[in-house]
């Protein structure tokens, strides 16, 4: 069962829970039910006030449902006393995103990564999981007892493993650096793939490196970085090309310190291919997000193509008019956008060709005079067919294609 709540401006709400859903169904469950509440503030002991939670045990039993999912983080004791009066399991937005995570790693580093942010996630929550022992802690007005002792016990083995974790990936991150270096002595132009989780970053890697990296249709398919070198034609010179994990709206921050080694490659890139979900009802949202994120791990100021991906999902009324545009992001930069289909092939020979500007002659300060905006592109198939686009002006804002 899924359960948000909107707390008036200012407060990340999904009035359809569709993302909630997604997660939900990447961690193996099924929703049953969605509720949705309203309050000014959240209630200190159920989160979503005693009445709504009456509610939600009515649906639980109603629906046999196995667990209650809610789309916003909430604290170890709301979540204590859910879990007691609802008499099943209660996770929030953030614990169901680590078990996805802590499912997905393969790589040794991700692995490691995974198991950080957890134990980062668990530390503040052990009292629940000792609830259990509270009946031997004696009468009223006693202190102590098995349960606080094995819960001290217990935090100090956290605390070293957390220890032991960080240390691992600082070796990590040092064998990190020493390949960077090795390629910044070769010459190669560096070029990181970010964006919002399944906005189609795998499948562009793979379009451009031939890598058979794992990409499917769900969220958080890709955790580990993956990174390929390939030669580009039109810039005559090598490109490395990393593809690092997709961003999500109220992405945990002990994830986001956790895997500072893998989106190190985002800070250090020469530019930043941005892939967003073109097709997508909530992609402003979506790019407001990953844009916020960039900001918090440092990589604001690089350069950035946005990759409108998945164009070939739009309807016909809603096809773009140019491959090559000029975009305004909501903070009043303008980048360079390039209309692409991954899986189909579309506008990949353009997107080649910015990259290769990039490299030979860098992006520069004024998009709109690159040089590919003086003729119209044309559409490219992987088939060879073509779709001459619409002779029409082009079309800078940021609502230049409707979604």
């Amino acid at each position: 069962m899924l359960v948000g709540v909107d707390f008036g401006s200012g407060s990340s709400f999904d009035p359809t829970l569709d993302e909630l859903a997604l997660l939900a169904e990447s961690a193996g469950d099924l929703p049953v039910e969605k509720v949705t509440a309203k309050r000014k503030a959240p209630d200190p002991a159920f989160f979503v006030g005693s009445g709504k939670a009456d509610e939600i045990k009515e649906l639980v039993i109603l629906h046999q449902a196995q667990a209650v999912i809610f789309d916003q983080a909430i604290s170890p004791a709301q979540q204590r006393n859910l879990e007691r009066h609802l008499g099943v399991e209660v996770l929030d937005r953030i614990g169901l995103i680590l078990e996805i995570f802590g499912a997905r790693a393969r790589s040794h580093e991700g692995k490691l990564q995974v198991e950080l942010a957890r134990l980062k996630y668990l530390s503040t929550r052990l009292v629940r999981r000792w609830s259990h022992l509270e009946r031997q802690r004696g009468g009223a007005g006693m202190r102590g007892g098995p349960g606080e002792t094995q819960i001290e016990l217990d935090r100090r083995m956290i605390d070293q493993r957390i220890k032991s974790l960080k240390e691992q990936l600082v070796k990590v991150k040092r064998q990190r650096n020493t390949q960077r270096r090795s390629r910044e002595r070769t010459g190669t132009f560096r070029v990181s793939l970010v964006g919002y989780t399944n906005a189609g970053k795998s499948t562009l890697f793979n379009a451009f490196t031939k890598a058979g990296t794992y990409a499917a249709d769900q969220l958080f398919a890709t955790l580990d970085t993956t990174t390929r070198q390939f030669y580009l034609a039109q810039a005559q010179r090598s490109v490395t090309l990393s593809d690092t994990v997709g961003f999500i709206r109220d992405l945990p921050h002990t994830l986001v310190e956790s895997f500072e080694a893998t989106l190190q490659e985002a800070t250090e890139a020469d530019v930043l291919l941005h892939v967003v979900d073109g097709a997508s009802p909530v992609l402003m949202e979506q790019l407001t997000e990953v844009i916020r994120v960039l900001g918090d791990i440092g990589a604001a100021d690089i350069p950035q193509v946005l990759v409108f991906n998945k164009c070939d999902c739009l309807p016909e009324h809603q096809q773009p008019r140019h491959t090559l545009d000029v975009f305004e992001l909501p903070s009043g930069r303008r980048c360079l956008r390039v209309f692409v289909s991954a899986l189909r092939g579309q506008g990949l020979d353009v997107l080649r060709q910015v990259i290769a500007e990039a490299a030979l002659n860098g992006l520069g300060d004024d998009p709109g005079a690159f040089p590919g905006l003086q003729s119209p592109f044309t559409m490219h198939n992987s088939d060879n067919s073509q779709q001459e686009p619409d002779a029409g002006p082009l079309e800078t804002p940021s609502t230049t294609v409707q979604s």
